[in-house]
């Protein structure tokens, strides 16, 4: 419990940290000949809805579970009860391909470089632009844990129940990075309903000669395809 509540009070410090120190500054006029043409007006491509999340954490979700210090097993209903604010993750993660393809053009900016000496941080911009993706992968190992002592307790089931949600968001946004990375499709991947699942296949085609036999069929390379299921 202490490790969950140490590591959310830093998450929430550097999200605020790169917040003021890199998005706030990116409408500074001060810094504006910093800036090179390519981050123009790109803020919010940039850090995606950090904000968002930020606040969620800041003003919810951290002083939520301050109010478990003294009975951690029951902790699993605090997760439960914001489940549908965790959403705002797969939008974060949505946008990352197109955040990091920002910052490996303009990365060498002086405008990061300046932000960056003044924040006095070791780490450039991009390793805390991570910080969220990391965020929500950490609490499903935090509950594992927490359930791994919490056996027979009052709030086992929930905390199991968090465990399982938590690992269903982060399919989804698995799922959804995998979607948002389909380029050449000619109709709207929209019309094909829910992603069930999807993953890296091995996959045969008949030779030209056509097969009578499995064994035969093994003796074929086979192609490796990435398959969606709607």
């Amino acid at each position: 419990m202490s490790e969950l509540l140490d590591t959310e009070r830093a998450y929430v410090e550097e999200l605020l940290c790169v917040l003021e120190g890199y998005a706030a500054e990116m409408d500074n006029p001060l810094m504006a000949h910093l800036l090179s043409t390519g981050l123009h007006h790109k803020k919010d491509v940039l850090f995606g809805n950090m904000e968002e999340i930020y606040h969620f954490h800041n003003r919810i979700f951290l002083r939520e579970l301050e109010n478990y210090t003294d009975c951690p097993e029951l902790v699993g209903r605090c997760f439960l009860e914001r489940m549908e604010d965790f959403q705002i993750y797969e939008k974060y993660c949505q946008n990352k391909p197109r955040s990091e393809s920002l910052w490996r053009q303009c990365s060498d900016c002086p405008f990061f470089q300046e932000c960056q000496r003044k924040l006095d941080h070791k780490l450039s911009l991009d390793s805390y632009l991570l910080k969220p993706v990391q965020r929500i992968t950490k609490y499903q190992l935090l509950l594992k844990e927490m359930l791994k002592y919490s056996k027979n307790c009052e709030g086992a089931e929930d905390l199991q129940e968090a465990l399982s949600s938590i690992l269903g968001i982060l399919k989804a946004v698995n799922d959804s990075m995998h979607l948002i990375a389909i380029t050449g499709y000619d109709g709207n991947l929209g019309d094909l309903g829910k992603l069930l699942m999807q993953g890296s296949f091995s996959v045969w085609t008949d030779h030209k000669r056509g097969h009578t036999k499995v064994k035969e069929l093994a003796r074929f390379k086979p192609m490796q395809r990435h398959l969606f299921l709607h």
